[in-house]
C-alpha cells in the first residue's frame, strides 16, 4: 500500500502497521485493560444520526473556530501526544508544519521529543502546552515558566493521568522508553529495518522539555517510571487553581469527564476544557467522550470553552461533535497513523482528506458555516 491510497483513518492505520515496529504500533494501536472504552470512543458516534437540510444554496464552506482567543481555519486540531519521532524521525516537526498549513492548533507534550522553544520558533501556528502535574513543584513551576517564555498559547494541564493506564500489550511486548524489549518484541524491529536505519540516521530521540529529570539511559527515571514516581496522585483542586493564577492566561484542562468536574473548571478560571479519556488508554470501563458531550456543554457551554476528542475517524464524527456544541475537536490515532506511514507528507494527506469531508459533508447538510451545526440537526436512536 501506497500514501495516495490511503483514503480514511483505516487506511492510514493499515500502513503504519507495514512501517512500524510491532511493539511501537500497539503503544500507538491499544488501550487500557479490555479496550471496552478504546473501542466504545468510536462506536458511540453510530447511536447518533445528522438530519441533513436540503435546497439551502450552499456555495460556500466557512470551517474557521474560535477557541479560546484563537482563530482555527479548521474545526479539527492536532492534540498533543507523547513521543512523536519514534513513529517518524519527523516527529512533531512534520506535525506543527501540517498544522500550521491548515492553520489549526497543534500541542507539545511533556513527553515529546521536540523542544517547545523549537516548535514555537519554527512554526507559525496556535500553539499548546500539554503538561502533567509532577510531585516537584519547583518544576512545575519551572515548566510554567520556560513555556510562558516559549510563547505558548494555551496551557493544557492533563488531569486523568497521575498514575498510568494498564496497558497490557505494552507488558506483552515489553515496550518501554529506554527500550526493554522480550524476544518477541525484538524480532519485530529485525523484521523493519527502514524503521531502525532511520532511528539511528537521523537526530538522537530525546525528551527535551524532561531531559533534566528523565534518565534515557534507563535508570530510576525511565519513562516506564515517570507516571509512577514523578507525577503527583495526590493533584487537587487547589493545586490547579494556583497554576491558573500563575500562568494567567488561556488554561485549558484535558480529561473532563462528568459536568461536577466542568464546573469546577469554570469555578477556578479555566478557559477551557477538553472532554476526554485520554483515547481509552486510562481507566477502562468509563463511557465514551461523545456521551458526556451533550450533558457538559448544557452546563458550562455558555461560561466556557468545551473542546473534545475520543475516537474520531470521519468527517461526519466532526459535524456531530460541533453540533453538540464542542468549539473544536482533537484528533490524535488519526494523524499518528499517518506520521507513522509517511511524515509529514502523511500526516497533510490525512487533514487534507479530513477537510475534504467536513466540507462536502457541511454542503450534505445544508450549513453554510460550522456555527450553524445546532442540536437539531441530529438525533439519538
Amino acid at each position: 500500500m501506497l500514501l495516495k491510497q490511503c483514503y480514511n483513518f483505516h487506511d492510514f492505520r493499515k500502513l503504519a502497521r507495514k512501517r512500524l515496529p510491532g511493539p511501537i504500533f500497539n503503544y500507538i494501536d491499544g488501550g487500557a485493560d479490555d479496550e471496552v472504552t478504546l473501542r466504545r470512543n468510536t462506536e458511540a458516534f453510530n447511536q447518533c444520526d445528522l438530519v441533513p437540510r436540503v435546497l439551502q444554496g450552499v456555495k460556500d464552506i466557512d470551517l474557521s473556530v474560535d477557541v479560546m482567543g484563537t482563530k482555527l481555519q479548521l474545526p479539527v486540531y492536532c492534540s498533543p501526544t507523547a513521543l512523536q519521532r519514534l513513529f517518524h524521525h519527523q516527529g512533531e516537526y512534520a506535525v506543527a508544519a501540517a498544522a500550521e498549513k491548515f492553520g489549526t492548533m497543534f500541542g507539545v507534550s511533556s513527553l515529546g521529543t521536540v523542544s517547545m522553544e523549537d516548535i514555537a520558533q519554527q512554526f507559525n501556528t496556535p500553539q499548546v502546552y500539554q503538561f502533567y502535574f509532577h510531585k516537584d513543584r519547583g518544576l512545575n513551576n519551572a515548566m510554567m515558566e520556560r513555556a510562558k517564555a516559549s510563547g505558548i498559547d494555551i496551557m493544557m494541564l492533563t488531569v486523568d493521568s497521575i498514575t498510568g493506564g494498564n496497558r497490557e500489550r505494552d507488558l506483552r511486548t515489553g515496550f518501554s522508553i529506554p527500550f526493554r524489549l522480550n524476544l518477541a518484541g525484538l524480532w519485530q524491529f529485525v523484521s523493519k529495518p527502514m524503521w531502525g536505519i532511520n532511528y539511528v540516521t537521523h537526530e538522537k530521540f530525546s525528551l527535551p522539555q524532561l531531559q533534566a529529570h528523565v534518565d534515557m539511559g534507563g535508570g530510576t527515571s525511565s519513562i516506564g517510571d515517570y507516571f509512577t514516581n514523578m507525577l503527583d496522585p495526590s493533584m487537587d483542586w487547589d493545586d490547579v487553581a494556583d497554576m491558573v493564577k500563575r500562568w494567567d492566561g488561556q488554561f485549558c484542562l484535558k480529561g473532563i469527564m462528568s459536568v461536577e468536574d466542568a464546573k469546577k473548571a469554570v469555578d477556578i478560571g479555566c478557559t477551557g476544557i477538553v472532554i476526554s479519556n485520554h483515547g481509552g488508554r486510562q481507566l477502562d470501563g468509563s463511557r465514551s467522550s461523545f456521551d458526556h458531550l451533550a450533558e457538559i456543554v448544557d452546563a458550562v457551554g455558555d461560561q466556557i470553552d468545551v473542546l473534545f476528542d475520543g475516537g474520531v475517524q470521519r468527517g461526519t464524527h466532526v459535524l456531530k461533535a460541533l453540533a453538540l456544541g464542542a468549539k473544536a475537536v482533537g484528533v490524535g490515532r488519526m494523524y499518528l497513523y499517518a506520521l507513522a506511514a509517511a511524515g509529514q507528507p502523511g500526516v497533510e494527506r490525512a487533514l487534507t482528506l479530513m477537510k475534504a469531508e467536513i466540507e462536502r459533508d457541511m454542503r450534505l447538510m445544508g450549513c453554510h458555516s460550522v456555527r450553524e451545526l445546532q442540536r437539531n440537526h441530529v438525533r439519538f436512536r
